[in-house]
Formats: C-alpha cells, sequence, structure tokens
C-alpha cells in the first residue's frame, strides 16, 4: 500500500466516521453543548490545516464555536478539500505556516493529514463519552470496524 492509498483511506474513514457524529447530533435533536463545542473544534481544525496547506489565511480559528446546524455542511467541505488536496500535492512536500500565536513552522503534507486523521479520532472518543453521559448511543466510529463492513 502506498502513502497516498493509505492516507486517502485514512480520509474517506474520517470522512465515514464524522458523517455518523453529525447524524448523531440530527437524530438527537436537542442541544449538547460540549459534545458541539469538541465536534466544532475537530471540524474547526480539520479547516485550518486545509488552509495553512493552500497558504490562505483560515475563515475562523481552531476553537470558534460552530453551530450544530452547520456541521453537515463544513464536513463536507473540508473532506472534500483534503482529498483534493491529496490528490493535487506531493504529499512528500515541506509547508511553511504560522501557528495562531504567529510562531512559524514547517511540516510535510503527509505528517500533516495523519495528524488531521488522529486528531479527529481523539476528539470523536471525546465526543462519544459526552454523548454516553447524556443518554444518547454514540455510533460505532472505530476504523476497523468500518473497514469490516466494506465501507472503503
Amino acid at each position: 500500500m502506498t502513502t497516498n492509498s493509505m492516507i486517502r483511506d485514512l480520509l474517506i474513514y474520517t470522512d465515514l466516521a464524522d458523517k455518523r457524529v453529525v447524524n448523531t447530533f440530527i437524530e438527537a435533536d436537542k442541544p449538547l453543548p460540549e459534545a458541539e463545542r469538541l465536534f466544532g473544534h475537530v471540524l474547526n481544525a480539520q479547516h485550518v490545516w486545509v488552509s495553512r496547506i493552500k497558504g490562505i489565511k483560515p475563515e475562523f480559528e481552531s476553537w470558534t464555536l460552530q453551530n450544530q446546524s452547520s456541521f453537515k455542511q463544513l464536513q463536507e467541505q473540508n473532506i472534500s478539500a483534503l482529498l483534493q488536496l491529496l490528490e493535487s500535492l506531493d504529499l512528500s512536500q515541506e509547508i511553511e505556516y504560522r501557528s495562531f500565536a504567529g510562531e512559524p513552522f514547517k511540516s510535510v503534507i503527509s505528517d500533516i493529514l495523519l495528524h488531521v486523521v488522529n486528531h479527529s479520532t481523539y476528539h470523536r472518543a471525546q465526543i462519544a463519552a459526552q454523548f454516553k453521559q447524556s443518554g444518547i448511543t454514540p455510533p460505532v466510529t472505530d476504523y476497523v470496524f468500518l473497514k469490516r463492513e466494506g465501507l472503503f
């Protein structure tokens, strides 16, 4: 398996898992402030990394609050942009960017994309815990389960 195909699988996994979270919010049909804050952060962070790779200013910062009603659209925009970057760029390319505090950094695109996947997975686990505390059954978002189901 090549790096590109592995990262593609991981991005498709992230898409499927994030869609399950979005659908859980829709089905719950009630305010879930901490879960919403965390999932908004996931979506914002994906957007921020896409923007950094493209060399443009992000529309919002990583902890900007997002309305639950915007989750579906943001998620779709993010995955579309991430997959487009995967197909159009050399993943071994190093990019320069700045943190929100203005600190300069350099990272390889493949490392950034792996970070996006890992970061999303980490926070989805926190969101699942929030769902459980609110009496909502969290969606199954484990990589191997979705892979076994033949979803990617």
